[in-house]
């Protein structure tokens, strides 16, 4: 596509476009001239990838619209039936958030599949994406499809796949799936007007609600003492799809109502109140914590717009505290522990799963507890994947997470899922009322009996693929950390000396602690990625610092985690840590790095 002339990408588009409005965009476009804007929708096709589909909707190559979704469907639907077993009878899953477009493009899909006589069931209205793994796991599905952005800006939509195994698909099928794609672009169907009627498209949404809910019960605290009444919450579902299941969650639990936030309690694509409906985002819990003032409830809950991330905040003698997606990691699974441990089950049999820019709390507890912690990449098809060979290896995964507030209770959904991480927090906080404590209070108690750990994660922005090269050359090339085996990398930070490196970059991989291969563990990655564990010759003070790049935005993030006895000297470690950063590693203001 990058070499065709314009002209012919605008044509093909013309003949393929099977909807008429967007079809009537391009014509305008075309008609006025417009050859920047159709530069910028025309000229590169948008990537499917271990996430999927995600982006502006829009007509256009590069945006989502009905014919990128009938493509793809067509292709995943093509290469299901070539790689799983019994495809077209197991059958596929479809739902859908409440975001433009989003029902019409699940019938859409749908419609694709049944075309390949493969039976469809289609979820009927709206969900939260975790019922989508839930049901190709309870259905034996051969494939799941969710229409979300997640927490994205009210403009873009997405089209996220789940393989066989109910978890999101990794290497090597988003490549296989992204060629089958350019391979099925010709539309076999145009409309979804045949969808509902069809013999292969069966609704069973009420029996997997009913099965959802019935999952969830297992996850209420059997030996953890609360009064349910104990507590007053606040909870906002960001204009999205989730207090349907959360209020029916805190039912399960025996909770009284929590009081939701009005006015982002029902489903609006619109998301009128918040820019970006992501519970992370500065202001995005303004109006929940302005609820809670009103009500005197002393915690806040919050679920993004699909209801698979969580996040929470607690009245701490006036002043409101968000909690870190790590420190709710942290918090959880402390919880799960104890649950698992009152069980009397083996402990050397529990194991719990992070991505490995997530805090490190977790592998400290595990060191002292007794468990089994392992590390991924980041994202839940690699936490989810990891879960399940540690179950074939023989461990119980009742717990995995990562600091982006996504975080996976029980055996039933290998993936994220907001309404079941709010079931928790709510039982943690009522179970430490009744013992006369607040969460807030437990963390600290936790930082006590395994160490102080405190983040400090951000990014760099850099619109240039030319320096982002430049800059991570030069952090392999500026030292002599890794020299035996021929390596070049930094060997100090912040004042502290660099133990140990892990380039799990492709075409770089390198792991300084895994002689005498010096191979990564961890898959490499397409991006850059790096990390470093640092530490102080003369105290307890230790970093772990994680840079990468960012698949979807111009960024250079960073992943930072101080740990110590010293609170304060940790707290000043992390500045000291990110100036070295800025100015040594990545010369952003030489550079032109943007900074939030």
């Amino acid at each position: 596509m990058m070499s065709a002339p314009l002209q012919d990408l605008v044509r093909e588009w013309l003949r393929l476009d099977p909807n008429v409005s967007t079809r009537k965009d391009v014509e305008h476009l075309w008609n006025t001239n417009a050859v920047g804007e159709l530069e910028r929708r025309m000229r590169t096709r948008i990537e499917f990838g271990t996430a999927g589909l995600r982006g502006k909707m829009e007509a256009g190559w590069s945006r989502m619209n009905d014919l990128i979704v009938i493509q793809a469907s067509q292709g995943l639907c093509a290469y299901v039936l070539d790689h799983v077993e019994n495809a077209a009878i197991r059958g596929v899953v479809i739902g859908h958030d409440h975001r433009h477009n989003s029902e019409r493009w699940a019938q859409l899909t749908a419609a694709a599949f049944i075309a390949n006589n493969v039976k469809v069931y289609l979820h009927n209205g709206l969900v939260h994406t975790p019922m989508v793994p839930f049901s190709v796991k309870v259905l034996n599905a051969a494939c799941g499809v969710m229409i979300t952005a997640s927490h994205n800006p009210k403009q873009d939509n997405g089209y996220k796949v789940y393989w066989e195994n109910a978890v999101q698909i990794i290497g090597p099928h988003d490549v296989g799936i992204a060629q089958s794609i350019m391979q099925h672009l010709e539309p076999r169907v145009h409309d979804a007007s045949q969808v509902i009627d069809s013999g292969l498209c069966i609704d069973c949404t009420e029996e997997m609600k009913k099965a959802y809910f019935h999952s969830l019960s297992n996850l209420r605290a059997k030996t953890l003492s609360f009064g349910g009444s104990s507590v007053a919450f606040v909870n906002t579902s960001m204009h999205g799809v989730g207090d349907l299941f959360t209020s029916k969650a805190f039912e399960i639990v025996g909770f009284l109502p929590y009081t939701p936030v009005k006015e982002q309690q029902h489903p609006d694509p619109e998301f009128p109140t918040v820019k970006f409906p992501n519970p992370e985002e500065k202001g995005a819990l303004e109006l929940a914590i302005a609820t809670a003032n009103e009500k005197g409830a002393p915690y806040v809950l919050a679920q993004d717009p699909d209801a698979d991330r969580f996040s929470a905040a607690e009245n701490c003698d006036g002043k409101w505290v968000t909690f870190t997606g790590d420190q709710l990691g942290t918090l959880f699974a402390y919880y799960v522990f104890e649950a698992y441990k009152a069980s009397n089950k083996p402990i050397g049999k529990l194991a719990m799963v992070a991505s490995t820019v997530s805090s490190k709390m977790v592998e400290a507890m595990a060191q002292i507890e007794g468990f089994r912690f392992v590390d991924c990449l980041t994202g839940f098809k690699f936490i989810g994947n990891t879960a399940l060979d540690l179950v074939q290896a023989g461990y119980e995964v009742p717990f995995g997470y990562e600091e982006a507030i996504g975080y996976m209770f029980g055996s039933e959904i290998r993936d994220k899922d907001g309404v079941a991480a709010t079931m928790v927090f709510a039982q943690l906080a009522a179970s430490l009322r009744a013992r006369g404590t607040t969460v807030s209070a437990h963390l600290q108690e936790l930082y006590r009996r395994y160490g102080y750990f405190e983040t400090s994660n951000s990014y760099f922005v850099c619109t240039d693929p030319l320096v982002i090269e430049n800059i991570f050359g030069k952090i392999r090339s500026s030292g002599d950390m890794g020299s035996s085996q021929g390596r070049s990398y930094p060997s100090s930070i912040g004042g502290l000396q660099i133990r140990s490196v892990v380039d799990l970059t492709e075409g770089h991989g390198y792991d300084s602690t895994n002689a005498p291969t010096y191979q990564p563990k961890l898959p490499l990655s397409l991006g850059h990625m790096i990390q470093f564990r640092a530490s102080s010759d003369s105290d307890d003070s230790r970093i772990v610092l994680t840079i990468r790049t960012s698949g979807t935005e111009p960024k250079i993030k960073y992943y930072l985690e101080g740990s110590g006895s010293n609170r304060q000297a940790v707290h000043s470690l992390l500045g000291s840590v990110v100036d070295d950063l800025a100015e040594d590693w990545m010369n952003a203001a030489e550079n032109g790095l943007g900074r939030p």
